[in-house]
């Protein structure tokens, strides 16, 4: 995470400086685009930059309505046959969160080969942000988005909790947020979490024929979490994040990495009343081991032509499959 001191600490001797206007300083990286951290005084305006081509075709028209992103194009004055895509965050309140997804768009284009895919890159990326900071001015989560992700932040504390891994790495395998196949991700093991109500609380509904193949894997996990939500009566949404919150309070990077981890998976503080009252209470967890007699379709296994399976199982069949909560992390360590 290194990148990320540099993007702050840069912000923070920049904005000493009190030199008037936009300014501009090169971050050391490997991409094959030139990256820029950028400062605006008097407005104390933190940005990030990317200096590409002037021949590449740029649109940003999709990005003028962001609420708290301006992003930007403009002749790159260092580099007169380049142009300068700025990216800059209107508040400092969420700038280390800024920086910390700054931090990853960086060390995503060092990944890339050619100039073309890494501006393409950081257009995608910036439509993600696009829809991240949408959420932020949106209704908030829908009721299963809350029982969702207050499953993911019970799997993730115990995971954090057990220390295998330095925090911010234990937060880097949580990939829910980003709405990836499988909600926790490692070195070749895999931990998909179903959050059910008491009403169901044995059915859980499987979304693909890839999400529980583990074809490509060395080891897949379901933990599944059976809750009873109520008003006022458990735990709410809100209470799980600042229990973590708490948790992490020692380490300001992991703190920052799960601030922005909840911004993708869009819960904003501004939201915080909307999740006030709906509590919950866990009935039951239980960890199954998924293997080759699993109960579950694979993709292998489909015909020709049929895809996007969406299909439920009884886990009240697969009571051979579990594994206590010691065997699992055990095994992924």
């Amino acid at each position: 995470m290194q990148k990320l001191n540099n993007i702050s600490s840069l912000w923070d001797v920049m904005s000493q400086e009190k030199c008037a206007g936009l300014v501009k300083r090169l971050l050391p990286s490997s991409a094959p685009i030139k990256v820029f951290v950028t400062y605006k005084h008097p407005e104390n305006i933190c940005g990030i930059a990317f200096s590409c081509d002037s021949k590449l075709k740029l649109s940003i028209d999709a990005f003028h309505s962001l609420k708290e992103l301006t992003v930007q194009l403009f002749l790159d004055t260092s580099y007169q046959s380049n142009r300068l895509l700025i990216i800059q965050l209107h508040s400092s309140l969420n700038k280390d969160v800024f920086a910390y997804l700054c931090n990853n768009l960086v060390e995503a284009i060092e990944k890339c080969d050619t100039e073309t895919k890494a501006i393409k890159l950081v257009l995608n990326r910036l439509d993600k942000w696009k829809t991240m900071f949408s959420k932020g001015s949106s209704e908030g989560l829908s009721v299963t988005e809350q029982q969702g992700l207050y499953g993911e932040l019970m799997y993730l504390h115990k995971l954090a909790a057990r220390r295998i891994y330095p925090f911010v790495d234990s937060l880097k395998i949580w990939v829910g947020a980003d709405k990836a196949m499988r909600d926790f991700q490692g070195n070749g093991w895999a931990v998909e979490v179903k959050t059910v109500s008491i009403n169901n609380a044995d059915q859980i509904t499987i979304n693909g024929e890839r999400q529980l193949d583990e074809t490509l894997l060395n080891k897949l996990y379901l933990f599944h979490l059976s809750v009873e939500a109520s008003r006022m009566n458990g735990q709410t949404l809100n209470d799980k994040v600042d229990e973590l919150r708490e948790f992490f309070a020692d380490d300001s990077i992991a703190l920052n990495v799960f601030n922005a981890k909840l911004m993708e998976a869009g819960y904003f503080d501004h939201h915080r009343d909307l999740y006030k009252e709906r509590c919950y209470k866990v009935r039951k967890e239980s960890i199954y081991l998924i293997d080759n007699s699993f109960p579950r379709i694979k993709e292998s296994e489909l015909r020709d032509g049929v895809s996007n399976t969406v299909y439920s199982i009884n886990v009240a069949t697969c009571a051979e499959y579990m594994v206590s909560e010691s065997e699992h992390f055990n095994s992924i360590e």
